[in-house]
């Protein structure tokens, strides 16, 4: 078994590349998502070391002070990180020059061939659903045994194996818990909507949604949700419990749709309760009364719910599935029950106008979640709206992120631009947050947590700072252009 290292590369500061965000990017307030896509591999091959650098604050020097220790390096990456990933490779073998570097994540699984052409300095990619190819290659295996593989031969001919199969037996996966606990610092991690300690895992992989925009099906999970049994996650938080006490505060099932099995869902919030662990998970807003009662009386706190706009055209179009009286209804029902919502919405989806802007905020206002997250429709390479997005012209650079890390609009449309698209998103944080409903309600969540009083504190300090980052590179871009 070869010496390997899986690595989340150093980044750009406050950069959020972790498997478990849809959008890589620097975030309004400090985030950081638990790194499961290399976790999972990771808790697969025996001796192995993860090595999560952005949440830790660890440096190109410190992955260098360990180079030499490892033969094989796998290092996650995505289509903003690209090019900083590649850096950190060709570093890595400046050092060591005997090492063997392979990429994986969304990006490399549908552009294997451009990527290992771009950077010569990469031995390999794994495509699609990648943890046992991941295994193989540390095994030794011959890389052209190895299927789901594409690498590069000694005569620098990229070759593209057969691919695999996607996994379905996830009960035969072995828990990222104790990875996490032996290589991480829980207490790096944060979500603004999560209490802190949290820890957020995969229970399956795939989602039956075909929403043109979201990245992992599309690209690596594929449509079929593929589940571990509710007794061997109930075995798996048994486990966790043990591994952490009572510092987690906050279990977080990160599955794409963990409620799309209703069923399954209330099976393992018995569990939960049963070993008095409190948990929050992603939902569509479709459960009904029922569900949603019988989660919360089961140690259900909060639900993060993708809305991503308040025009039901544009919902059709990008195959959302969700009408917006089923989600007024919804949230009417979580109200009921006091279970938070964290509201995702997305600015920018075709085709996107002023009005269709006006009609976002104001759904948002009238639904009022407890929290609201913003972000840029950002057309990804094996998505159906970069598809689209190329076919229709709509594309107006091919940068995700600006020089700082925020995320930046690549799309722009013949009655919006991408100024627009950007200034939309620091209008709608500051017309939903900046009402008394809103700021009564994390005025009551300081009053009574003192660690919540301090957290938001920083965190609204944290805010503000974005808010004047994302100004400044719109103004930065007109400038620009006038010049």
């Amino acid at each position: 078994m070869k010496k390997t290292l899986f690595l989340s590369p150093p980044s750009f500061n406050g950069f959020d590349g972790g498997a478990g965000a849809r959008y890589q990017a620097k975030r309004e307030i400090t985030s950081y998502w638990f790194p499961t896509w290399l976790a999972q591999p990771a808790a697969l091959v025996p001796g192995s070391k993860l090595m999560d650098a952005p949440p830790h604050h660890q440096t190109m020097a410190d992955v260098l002070a360990i180079a030499n220790d490892y033969e094989l390096f796998v290092l996650h990456t995505s289509t903003p990180s690209l090019e900083n990933d590649v850096a950190c490779a060709e570093a890595i073998k400046e050092k060591n020059p005997h090492a063997q570097v392979g990429l994986i994540g969304a990006h490399v699984a549908v552009l294997p061939g451009q990527t290992l052409k771009q950077a010569p300095v990469i031995d390999f990619v794994c495509r699609n659903e990648f943890d046992y190819t991941c295994l193989d290659v540390a095994k030794g295996l011959p890389l052209a045994d190895v299927k789901g593989l594409s690498w590069r031969d000694a005569e620098a001919r990229i070759h593209h194996n057969p691919e695999r199969d996607l996994i379905h037996d996830w009960d035969a996966m072995p828990s990222v818990l104790p990875v996490y606990h032996r290589d991480l610092r829980i207490e790096n991690y944060f979500i603004g909507y999560l209490q802190h300690p949290y820890v957020s895992f995969y229970t399956g992989r795939g989602c039956p949604a075909k929403c043109s925009f979201c990245l992992w099906p599309q690209t690596i999970g594929g449509h079929a949700y593929r589940t571990k049994s509710p007794a061997a996650v109930i075995r798996e938080m048994e486990v966790g419990k043990e591994l952490f006490g009572k510092t987690v505060r906050e279990w977080m099932f990160d599955d794409d749709t963990f409620t799309i099995d209703k069923e399954r869902a209330v099976e393992i919030a018995k569990g939960m309760k049963k070993l008095k662990l409190t948990w929050s998970c992603n939902a569509r807003a479709h459960l009904d009364y029922a569900t949603l009662k019988a989660l919360r009386d089961n140690g259900l706190r909060l639900l993060l719910v993708g809305f991503e706009s308040g025009n039901q055209q544009i919902l059709n179009r990008i195959k959302k599935g969700l009408v917006l009286d089923t989600a007024r209804e919804f949230m009417r029902n979580c109200r009921k029950l006091g279970i938070r919502v964290h509201g995702t919405f997305m600015i920018g989806l075709p085709i996107e106008t002023q009005e269709t802007i006006e009609e976002t905020i104001r759904f948002a206002q009238e639904i009022d979640p407890f929290s609201i997250q913003v972000s840029i429709a950002a057309p990804y390479p094996g998505t159906e709206l970069y598809r689209q997005a190329t076919e229709q012209g709509w594309i107006d650079s091919n940068a995700l992120i600006s020089g700082n890390g925020l995320q930046v609009s690549t799309l722009r449309y013949d009655h919006l631009s991408s100024d627009e698209i950007e200034d939309a998103v620091e209008r709608m944080y500051r017309r939903f947050y900046f009402r008394h409903k809103p700021i009564l309600r994390f005025l009551r969540e300081m009053a009574t947590d003192r660690q919540m009083l301090v957290r938001r504190l920083r965190e609204g300090g944290e805010f503000f700072d974005y808010l004047k980052e994302r100004k400044q590179i719109v103004r930065t871009r007109q400038q620009l252009q006038q010049a």
